[in-house]
């Protein structure tokens, strides 16, 4: 085998998600940091994601960003809308930066449960277990995807949030907000008042309706209000 590719080899190898526990290509069932593989059957929720070009040149993920609890599973059904291919890889926004700069060297295809690679017009799966808190990342690495938009922040919060009752004023899904007249937020120390909140995700969005009486956890994801729990 000459050096470069032992080097090219090596460089794969140590590039592998980090398992605690776990070894790399085997079919993974052990903690990454940004969590595990979860079951579908105990999903908490479902939610449906687009990957395509746009004709201004960008490619992006619809949604554009997520924010789940600690410990929630959560079944992605992923689906290449677009002419090209393209990936969708959970993972630390530090790891994905690596896996790129691998990709950008050699044509490098994912096989590992927190990602899924679609030609166009295909759909897949992933069933997540977001066990640690923290912010992480969903992207593309395919060689220039990263760079035109096809990244979004995922952000997993501590369990436990206060739940709050309300009222749903309106939903207005094309923004993807909804205005809810509120009781006291005691976790964000605000008053009872009439605000206007994003959500966490669209499917969010389809448990809303005007009139209706909720009880809700909202947390301030990247600057804004967000509902991340409905009841």
């Amino acid at each position: 085998m000459n050096k470069f590719l032992s080097a090219a080899l090596l460089a794969t190898l140590t590039a592998a998600p980090a398992f605690a526990g776990g070894t790399h290509g085997g079919g993974h069932h052990d903690e990454m940091e940004v969590g595990k593989p979860g079951e579908a059957a105990h999903a908490d929720r479902e939610i449906a994601v687009t990957m395509k070009e746009t004709d201004d040149g960008e490619m992006i993920f619809e949604p554009s960003s997520f924010s789940f609890t600690k410990g929630e599973t959560v079944k992605f059904v992923i689906t290449n809308a677009g002419e090209l291919e393209h990936e969708f890889v959970l993972d630390t926004p530090e790891r994905n930066v690596h896996h790129k700069e691998l990709m950008a060297k050699m044509d490098m295809e994912h096989d590992d449960p927190n990602s899924v690679r679609l030609d166009p017009g295909a759909a897949g799966e992933i069933v997540w277990t977001f066990s640690n808190p923290g912010t992480f990342e969903f992207a593309c690495l395919i060689p220039g995807h990263y760079e035109s938009g096809m990244s979004g922040p995922v952000a997993v919060l501590e369990a436990g949030g206060t739940f709050t009752a309300g009222t749903v004023k309106k939903v207005d899904p094309k923004s993807g907000k909804v205005t809810i007249k509120h009781e006291e937020l005691v976790d964000l120390e605000m008053p009872a008042m009439t605000m206007v909140f994003r959500v966490a995700d669209d499917a969010m969005l389809d448990q809303l309706k005007a009139g209706e009486n909720i009880e809700f956890v909202a947390e301030r994801v990247k600057g804004k209000l967000t509902l991340i729990a409905l009841k």
